[in-house]
This record gives structure tokens, C-alpha cells and sequence, in this order.
């Protein structure tokens, strides 16, 4: 049985979320409005909030001056691309952590993996000390370290599913910083430098312990019972996930499609490392505006109108959705 509320306290709840809302958007307003001032206006003191001269300079100066277009369009190709490939990853990753969760192996095969990763680490060491003084030759180390690798990565593969999804979230508790120069030397020899295939995987990468977080628990909310139906008509598994379990989980993913692609709109450390031109997004747009002379507040400000309207719109137009998506499953 629902609470009723009194009407005073559903008026103080109203203006007091109106309150936050607006604490909230009170930046992106002051934004927009410095992107009409001129420059001496934006360094005005006291600030000008409505009564300044309004102009449209900036705008043009900022057209003028870089290719708004192509940042977008970079934009756009990253950020969309990037999470509908992980979403290909991370629905079937979601569904066997949910439906076909992997139970701790037996202790005597524990001991066994222990075994056979402590001999491929042995062995991976001893051809290392074998060809130390060897150049640099991935026909060489690609085979020692896949040698190291598999069976580490088969390990963690057969521990429990929380385990494993503890363990890809800890993969966003590392600063980026910490792991930029090793990236940036791999980007570098691999030639994914300002590449659109390069910096999309990276955010592919970023955001896919998210995706599978995520969509797991959506799909954690659905009955094995529906699943279990289809399996008795005679439904592969493709047909079970895509036929069956996408269509009903629909919301979350959109919420997490939606999620993760305001996320890669606004990563701005790895696009600033790892582009130059061709394939740089709005986020190095904006940097581009931070010159040695100082900051120019107003066609600074122009240019992060120009590069937040675009997401600032999907999320106006897919709010429903993504509220939706966001509390799927919360109510029975």
C-alpha cells in the first residue's frame, strides 16, 4: 500500500529537486550564455548574466577557425561504433555471467591449472633468457607470450562469476595515467596513432566492464524460466539471446547503450594522448581553444556549446528511455 504524502511535503520535495536541477545546470546555462558575449563581457566584473551586448562573433570565429564538422563526425563514428561493438561483447559476456554462471573448479583442478600456469611461466622465462639478446620479434615473443598468457587468462576464466566481474570493474579503479606511456608506445609502433580504429578500440576497452555490468544486472531480472521455455521448443542458444532475451531486456540495454555512449563522448584523456587531427573528437575541439596566450572565456565557451548540443539533445530526446532502462527490474 502506497504512502500518502502530505501536500506540503510534496511541494518541498517539488522545489527542492528543482533546487539541485537547476545547481546542476547552472554551468551549462553560464556556458551557453558566455557564448554570446564578446570577450570583454565574458571578463566582466560583477559577471553580466542577461544584459550584455549579444553577438553571434564567436560562433564565426570558431567556424572559421577549425573544421567543426570532421570533430563531430569523429565524434559521432567513435562513440557510437565503439559501444554498439562491445555491445556484440558484452550481451553474450552478460548472459553466460547471468544464465551459465561459471562454479569454482574441483580443488584437484585447481592444483592442475596452478600447475600448468607456473610451468608455462617457467617456460616463457627460460626461451626469454634464451633469445634476451634478439631483436624485438613478435614471430619470437608472440608465441612466449601467448605461452604465459592462455593460461592465466583460462584461470581467471574458471573462478567464480563474481570473481570474474569483480575483477573486470577493478580494471577501472587504475588511473589511465598509470598505463599512457606503455599505450602510447604500443599505439605508436602498431600505427593506431590518430587513427579512428585505434582510439575507438581504446574506448571499446574503457567501457566494456560497464556494458557487461550492466546488462548483467538486467538480465539478472529476468526469469530462467522464459529462457528454460524456449530451450524446451527447441531454440539454439543465438535464437535464446536474440530472439528471446534481447527483446525483453530492450530498456537496460538502451540505458546502456545510451550510458556508454555519453561516456565516450566525454573521455577526454585518452582522445587528447592518442589523436592529433584525423581522427581527434570534440573533446580535443575544446582543447584546441586553451592557447599559451590565455583562455579566450567566450569562444571557449562557444566551442563547448558547440561540442555538448549534440549529446545534450540525445539525452533531451531519450530521457524517458534512459529513465526507464535505468530502473528496470526495480519494481516487480
Amino acid at each position: 500500500m502506497a504512502r500518502r504524502q502530505s501536500t506540503g511535503r510534496r511541494i518541498g520535495m517539488t522545489v527542492l529537486a528543482w533546487a539541485v536541477g537547476l545547481v546542476i545546470f547552472f554551468p551549462i546555462l553560464w556556458t551557453f550564455l558566455t557564448s554570446f558575449k564578446s570577450e570583454l563581457d565574458a571578463f566582466s566584473y560583477p559577471p553580466k548574466f542577461l544584459f550584455f551586448h549579444w553577438t553571434l562573433e564567436n560562433y564565426v570565429e570558431v567556424q572559421d577557425r577549425s573544421n567543426y564538422l570532421l570533430f563531430a563526425y569523429n565524434s559521432i563514428v567513435l562513440s557510437v561504433g565503439a559501444n554498439v561493438v562491445g555491445l556484440l561483447i558484452a550481451v553474450p559476456a552478460a548472459w553466460s555471467m547471468a544464465f551459465a554462471p561459471i562454479v569454482a573448479p574441483e580443488r584437484a583442478l585447481t592444483r592442475k591449472l596452478h600447475a600448468i600456469m607456473l610451468a608455462a611461466i617457467a617456460a616463457a622465462a627460460i626461451l626469454l633468457w634464451l633469445v634476451g639478446d634478439a631483436r624485438w620479434d613478435w614471430r619470437i615473443y608472440g608465441p612466449v607470450v601467448a605461452v604465459a598468457t592462455l593460461p592465466i587468462i583460462y584461470w581467471i576464466m574458471t573462478r567464480r562469476t563474481s570473481d570474474v566481474l569483480m575483477w573486470m570493474l577493478s580494471t577501472k579503479m587504475m588511473p589511465g595515467v598509470g598505463v599512457l606511456v606503455p599505450i602510447f608506445l604500443w599505439f605508436r609502433d602498431l600505427h593506431l596513432l590518430d587513427s579512428l580504429f585505434g582510439v575507438g578500440s581504446m574506448l571499446l576497452l574503457i567501457n566494456l566492464p560497464i556494458l557487461i555490468w550492466m546488462l548483467y544486472t538486467y538480465f539478472k531480472e529476468i526469469p530462467v524460466d522464459i529462457l528454460e521455455a524456449a530451450r524446451m521448443d527447441g531454440a539454439s542458444l543465438m535464437n535464446e539471446i536474440v530472439h528471446v532475451l534481447t527483446p525483453m531486456a530492450v530498456p537496460g540495454i538502451a540505458s546502456t547503450m545510451l550510458l556508454a555512449i555519453i561516456l565516450s563522448w566525454n573521455e577526454a584523456f585518452w582522445t587528447l594522448n592518442l589523436t592529433t587531427h584525423d581522427a581527434a573528437p570534440l573533446t580535443a575541439f575544446i582543447a584546441s581553444y586553451s592557447a599559451p596566450e590565455g583562455l579566450f572565456w567566450a569562444k571557449l565557451s562557444a566551442a563547448s556549446t558547440l561540442a555538448i548540443a549534440p549529446i545534450l539533445i540525445l539525452g533531451w530526446f531519450s530521457q524517458k528511455q534512459l529513465v526507464r532502462g535505468l530502473t528496470f527490474g526495480a519494481v516487480k
